[in-house]
């Protein structure tokens, strides 16, 4: 049996759009479907402006170019994340200001944020992390005293809510991944999502070459081919009319690996908190020393077994990329930790019943 740590499932209407795209000549950023998809999700998320991009790490650029992000500003951002939010503040010239995660959330550690902060600060980034949401009362109240922008990573949190507000909808202006692995999918694609119509505006025209209103080819700004295709569109529009049950299922397969992992030695499951809808992006675990073996022996016994896993994130202050960004003595002792023990098992919406009791049933032969 091989089991894949992610496959997603394409619905019929994904399929029937992208062919009508494709019927249509309509393949490249012009066509219907982009502004379906937007206003969809716009819908799906209660905000008033969604705008697609090319990727996750697009979108994310576009929000910080927008907030006039630039040479010399500072963004606050996790240590344990996906690199790509660290590679955005980057595109901007500006510098990444890394803060260690809470151990059993792997979020942002708010306690730790007010003491990065300086006169050069601009914003904070909080990434939800596998699903799980921030702490975002504490993060929104530090960004309201010390006048900062707030944009949240929620690439990996589709659907995801923190005290009853949709991740992704509450900072200015925030940024969502629709990369093949994610919950609503367009293969490759992000989106900018915000309230404010001015930043709405701006992102529309940054992502699109910043050509002058009117006056096409004439550019007053330097902006970013960011352009998705009608085609990302139209699977993406097939995608988010199935997004609550695509929820429903992530959320199903949490129940039946807690209820079938439960109580095994050395093998700590995913903690979600009171403040938190978990949409279990990925089903994320970490290998204790009780396990007998270390992180990379666990997986290569289940990857022998037809079992496909991924580690986490590394630490992004142990990316050789980011060596001149981490101060002499700076130390991320929870992100490393997190980073060197832990992996997701298969968590992809095609994954069935009887595979997961596979991989249960392999895990606790492994642990016995």
């Amino acid at each position: 049996m091989e089991i894949p740590v992610n496959e997603p499932i394409i619905t019929d209407e994904a399929k029937a759009y992208v062919a009508q795209a494709l019927a249509t000549g309509w393949v490249s950023s012009q066509g219907e479907f982009i502004d379906r998809f937007e206003a969809a999700f716009e819908e799906f998320l209660g905000v008033k402006h969604a705008v697609m991009t090319t990727s996750g790490t697009a979108a994310l650029h576009v929000c910080l170019a927008a907030l006039g992000i630039g040479p010399g500003d500072e963004v606050i951002v996790p240590d344990f994340t996906m690199i790509a939010s660290v590679f955005s503040i980057l595109y901007c010239g500006a510098v990444p200001v890394l803060v260690d995660v809470e151990p059993e959330t792997f979020t942002i550690d708010p306690k730790l944020i007010e003491s990065r902060i300086t006169g050069r600060t601009k914003a904070i980034m909080p990434v939800h992390i596998y699903g799980h949401p921030c702490d975002m009362d504490p993060i929104l109240t530090l960004a309201g005293k010390h006048g900062l922008h707030v944009v949240e990573d929620a690439a990996e949190a589709h659907g995801a809510r923190y005290k009853g507000r949709m991740c992704g909808a509450m900072g200015g202006i925030n940024a969502f991944s629709f990369y093949g692995n994610k919950i609503v999918t367009t293969g490759e694609g992000g989106m900018v999502v915000t309230d404010d119509d001015a930043l709405a505006d701006l992102a529309r025209s940054l992502k699109d070459l910043s050509h002058r209103p009117g006056r096409r080819f004439t550019h007053d700004r330097v902006g970013f081919n960011y352009r998705p295709t009608n085609m990302q569109g139209a699977l993406g529009l097939g995608q988010i009319a199935h997004v609550e049950e695509f929820l429903a299922k992530k959320r199903w397969m949490a129940r039946v690996y807690e209820e079938r992992l439960g109580g095994i030695p050395g093998l700590r499951l995913p903690v979600t908190k009171t403040y938190a809808e978990n949409v279990y992006w990925m089903y994320a675990v970490l290998v204790e020393e009780k396990l007998g073996m270390s992180r990379d022996a666990f997986r290569e016994e289940l990857r022998k077994r037809g079992i496909d896993t991924r580690d986490f994130f590394a630490s992004s202050a142990s990316q050789p990329a980011l060596r001149g960004y981490v101060r002499k003595g700076e130390a991320f002792p929870v992100s490393a930790d997190i980073a060197a023990r832990g992996l997701y098992l298969p968590s992809g919406l095609a994954l069935t019943e009887a595979q997961i009791d596979y991989v249960c049933a392999t895990i606790r032969s492994i642990a016995a």
